[in-house]
């Protein structure tokens, strides 16, 4: 999880990666969840942020996925960048056939503003209120309005104890919602915890996607965080097409060198998700391509389909 003891501390810099040796990556793999981070001379951090994370660009980022053997990936909005979306929107433009992007915004964001981002490649946005720098639950609704009116998706960042009370909100959403980090349920508290069974409840009543990363932050336990299996187990036993993978490059706010993942190792640990080498494909290729769209080209299946959560 991520920890804040009220002291903005400066965070470490991501892990040099090595390809997976347990797992083939399927051709036309996707990375889900990442971020790109700018200086803060040039991408000024937001007051009430919970780190300082190093610079991490989007050449590094296409580096990283070029070394495990990923082709597309999903570029999250980072925290401490807040609204501020320009260095996403630049990644979209440098890899404009290979990055999709999900961005934070304001409910109060004008149309013209709204029809940029969409333009550059923006597929939907996030709420989050786990750390300082998100926009966040208080204004689902409205945000969700906001994205009905461009067939865009809403991520939800949130902690696990949330979604007991937040669970029927979700359902009565009527556009495309992804949970990211498997609800951030604490690995401690069990399989049977009511914050688990309160996204398991979610995800069989609704036709949501789920982020299986963020693995090692919700751990109790080192590498190979066997903990976390479980969870992604019944995640994928509930809804196998609904099921997509991603790393969470650069791994802000860790401090401890043992901490910091290597993607490959990250990669890897699908496996223990789930041995069916066809699922791991769906998981990798199939259920993102049809949830985002292929870069450059594809558009998702919410906006080929838009009467589908009307």
């Amino acid at each position: 999880m991520l920890h804040f003891d009220g002291v903005v501390r400066d965070c470490l810099p991501p892990r040099n990666s090595s390809a997976p040796r347990r797992i083939k990556v399927p051709s036309g793999a996707w990375e889900t969840h990442a971020h790109v981070i700018g200086s803060e001379a040039d991408y000024p951090f937001v007051a009430g942020r919970h780190f300082n994370p190093p610079p991490a660009s989007p050449a590094a980022f296409v580096a990283m996925m070029d070394r495990v053997g990923l082709q597309y990936g999903v570029v999250v909005q980072v925290s401490v960048h807040g609204t501020d979306n320009r260095l996403l929107l630049q990644a979209l433009a440098d890899y404009p056939d290979r990055l999709c992007g999900v961005a934070v915004i304001e409910p109060t964001i004008r149309d013209k503003d709204i029809a940029a981002l969409k333009d550059a490649g923006v597929r939907g946005i996030r709420v989050l209120d786990i750390v300082g720098g998100g926009v966040g639950l208080n204004n689902l609704e409205t945000l969700a309005d906001r994205c009905a009116e461009v067939g865009w998706h809403i991520q939800i960042a949130t902690r696990g104890e949330t979604y007991p009370d937040l669970a029927d909100r979700l359902l009565r959403l009527r556009v495309p919602f992804i949970i990211d980090h498997m609800g951030w349920c604490a690995a401690a508290n069990g399989v049977r915890s009511p914050e688990f069974q309160a996204v398991l409840h979610v995800v069989r009543n609704s036709d949501c996607y789920v982020k299986l990363s963020g693995g090692f932050r919700l751990s109790a336990q080192g590498y190979p965080f066997a903990d976390v299996a479980p969870f992604a187990q019944q995640l994928i036993d509930a809804a196998p097409d609904r099921m997509v993978w991603g790393s969470d490059w650069p791994h802000v706010g860790l401090y401890d060198p043992n901490q910091v993942p290597d993607v490959g190792v990250l990669l890897d640990g699908l496996a223990d998700y789930t041995g069916d080498v066809e699922q791991q494909k769906r998981i990798l290729v199939d259920n993102p391509a049809r949830f985002y769209g292929i870069p450059g080209s594809d558009l998702s299946v919410f906006e080929r389909s838009g009467d589908r959560f009307a």
